[in-house]
């Protein structure tokens, strides 16, 4: 049997990761991996999971199973940081996932389980796990207009020219905040755009939130969410806590679904459980666990709110110190995109070429289509890179 199997493709952010490993220059500089890293290059725990670690320790008496949902306390403390008091609890089903990738294959298989038939537009570019899944799964796809080339901006026009092509019952999949790999979002009047066309093709919106308390604020980096929730009969939300609590190894996420009406809860409720079932039957907790002590305790959250907004500030810090750097090596502003982009990542613009000058000539790693993580900086390394940067031609 498994002599039949053909070899799949390497993944190319695994390979890049290879490569730079196995670069032996000390000025070597990883902006590929998409790991949040602070000034000394460590992915650290937050304060805040560290004290609700020992706290646990302490506390818990048992590793039993939680439920095929995974422990009710997790989705209510997530889905009111993510959701607020925007809709009713009586409307809303969720499901403990491994990771804001387990959220995602959850909802896609609930689609495909509710609607075969049904196409799911995604961003073009979009973060590659996407279409991945849905390939594998068999599923109609097809993609709108995002991101614009020339400006490095939102290709706003584009999007909803596409998007009006979509029929009812079809999904369209959205960055919740920070998009990756652009780092380009939509305003809040644009979200508001995005509803009234939602609302007039029949679409279903799937939105992925992965950096919520990334971009521009808990409160801010969650404003389109709640503007789609508030508006739409029927919205799936995948989150990830990977980032935000810096516990990517727990695999912690949660898949949403919002209701038409609370008389379709338990049907909807049942069925995201009789999925975890299919594929990993309980939930993994450690993770979701801390996550749930750390948002209903006030002074585990206020600490963890002030160290996530340590960690924002920061990159928005080297965000403005690469424009910055960038505008007095070219004498002109056409990099000041990259101030207003949010989140981890943003996408340069270069050639693949450039992107491979940029790798063989001065050891600065970024995937080929020139997404960068900004997290990989430092005060030391933006003005290599900004040098390097020009000195290819990007």
């Amino acid at each position: 049997m498994l002599n039949a199997l053909n070899p799949q493709p390497q993944d190319k952010i695994l390979q890049l990761i290879q490569m730079y490993k196995d670069d032996p220059r000390s000025t070597k500089i990883d902006l590929g991996v998409g790991v949040y890293k602070d000034a000394t290059g460590l992915t650290p725990v937050m304060r805040a999971v560290k004290t609700a670690e020992k706290q646990l320790w302490e506390a818990e008496t048992t590793k039993t199973y939680t439920g095929l949902a995974g422990d009710p306390a997790y989705a209510t403390a997530l889905q009111s940081l993510i959701l607020g008091d925007t809709v009713p609890a009586d409307r809303l089903s969720a499901v403990a996932t491994p990771g804001g990738t387990g959220a995602i294959r959850q909802a896609l298989e609930l689609i495909r389980l509710a609607s075969p038939e049904a196409t799911v537009w995604i961003s073009n570019p979009t973060w590659p796990n996407h279409p991945s899944i849905i390939r594998y799964l068999g599923m109609k796809m097809a993609e709108y207009r995002y991101f614009d080339a020339e400006t490095r901006g939102v290709d706003f026009d584009g999007m909803i020219a596409d998007l009006g092509r979509a029929k009812p019952g079809d999904v369209v999949l959205l960055h919740g905040c920070c998009h990756n790999p652009t780092g380009a979002n939509l305003t809040l009047a644009q979200w508001g755009a995005v509803a009234d066309l939602l609302e007039k093709t029949g679409a279903i919106p799937f939105i992925d939130i992965a950096y919520q308390g990334f971009g521009d604020g808990l409160e801010e980096d969650a404003a389109g969410t709640r503007l789609i929730a508030s508006r739409m009969p029927e919205v799936l939300i995948a989150a990830s806590c990977s980032k935000n609590f810096g516990i990517y190894r727990e695999r912690t996420g949660l898949l949403i679904a919002i209701s038409p009406t609370a008389a379709m809860r338990a049907t909807v409720q049942g069925n995201l459980a009789f999925l975890n079932r299919q594929n990993f039957s309980f939930p993994p907790d450690h993770g979701a666990r801390l996550v749930t002590m750390i948002l209903t305790d006030d002074a585990l959250r206020a600490d963890w709110k002030a160290e996530l907004e340590e960690v924002r500030l920061g990159m928005l810090g080297l965000r403005q110190h690469l424009a910055e750097e960038l505008r007095r090596l070219s004498g002109s502003d056409r990099f000041g995109f990259l101030a207003a982009h949010r989140g981890m990542f943003s996408r340069l613009g270069a050639t693949p070429e450039q992107v491979e000058a940029l790798r063989e000539k001065h050891g600065i790693y970024m995937v080929g289509d020139s997404r960068m993580n900004i997290a990989g900086l430092n005060a030391q390394t933006v003005p290599i890179l900004a040098k390097a940067i020009i000195d290819v031609g990007a």
